[in-house]
């Protein structure tokens, strides 16, 4: 699954524009790299999101459709 795609699924992001933007602007490193919007996540990445409202959480799971706001710990937990 595509990281935009990905942040927008789980929550992390509201919109997957916004994630876009994100990977387009340098904003998404995924194991310390910087990464486009296009990179294919996997389990036990670690995702940090730069920028106003800095974000770092690790990939759980990948999920396969839409996610219920419920089950969204099940994809990803945030780290401090």
């Amino acid at each position: 699954m595509r990281i935009d795609d990905f942040l927008s699924t789980v929550g992390v992001v509201k919109r997957r524009t916004v994630a876009k933007e994100l990977g387009a602007n340098g904003l998404i490193e995924v194991n310390g790299r910087k990464v486009k919007p296009a990179y294919l996540i996997k389990v036990r990445d670690i995702i940090a999101i730069k920028g106003s409202r800095p974000l770092t959480v690790e990939v759980l799971a990948i999920p396969t459709g839409s996610v219920p706001k419920t089950d969204r710990e099940k994809y990803f937990k945030e780290i401090l």
